[in-house]
């Protein structure tokens, strides 16, 4: 599969990019993008919510009365589960919601996000640019030329740019990985890719494994 490469300023700079048909044109496996995002979903969470059971609530510590003669229910402390001010019964605890996912099944998701993507028309690769410093009316400039303003971009620079991170840091609806280095979250959540020549020949390397 072939695209234009445009430049820096919205125009087709009249050069073409050569997109792996192992990555960009695969039938797409809708079961390990759920298994993929799944995984990359539960890792957000922190895990650390807890609740007291009767062993940590404070007091309570002596028998609220006698066991026999009083007519009533057999008590051992104010501070079981029945009680008010009692503790939780099988409450939440802390622990970790990480869920192991097969480097392979990340792979396929990644390619298959991929797949859609360039299915849709939805990849836009340009010259490989840098800005002299950091700028969010030159990025926004940038978008604006190729009729992205506004939408969800996923920007893939050629390499380490992080005069580009900065110029996009103010732009919410922008995020800006180096080369392959994003997740296939990253590329379902975007309306748009817009790849960095560069990238596209590190994502030709690395993802066509």
């Amino acid at each position: 599969m072939k695209l234009d490469i445009f430049g820096k300023d919205g125009q087709k700079s009249g050069k073409k990019v050569d997109l792996n048909d192992r990555i960009f044109k695969i039938v797409p496996n809708d079961h390990a993008i759920w298994l993929d995002i799944k995984a990359i979903q539960a890792h957000k969470r922190q895990g650390t919510h807890s609740t007291k059971g009767r062993s940590y609530v404070s007091g309570g510590g002596r028998k609220p009365f006698r066991q026999k003669g009083t007519g009533r229910a057999r008590q051992g402390t104010i501070r079981a589960p029945h009680h008010v001010g009692g503790g939780r019964v099988f409450g939440p605890t802390p622990h970790t919601y990480d869920l192991k996912v097969n480097k392979k099944v990340k792979l396929l998701a990644r390619r298959s996000a991929l797949s859609y993507k360039a299915r849709d028309k939805k990849i836009v690769v340009v010259e490989n640019f840098d800005f002299e410093k950091p700028s969010t009316k030159a990025f926004q400039d940038f978008l604006s030329d190729l009729d992205l303003n506004g939408k969800k971009v996923l920007f893939c620079s050629a390499g380490h740019a992080p005069l580009l991170v900065k110029s996009a840091a103010n732009l919410y609806k922008v995020e800006v990985r180096e080369s392959y280095s994003f997740s296939t979250y990253d590329v379902l959540k975007a309306d748009t890719l817009v790849f960095q020549e560069g990238a596209v020949t590190k994502i030709n390397e690395v993802l066509a494994r």
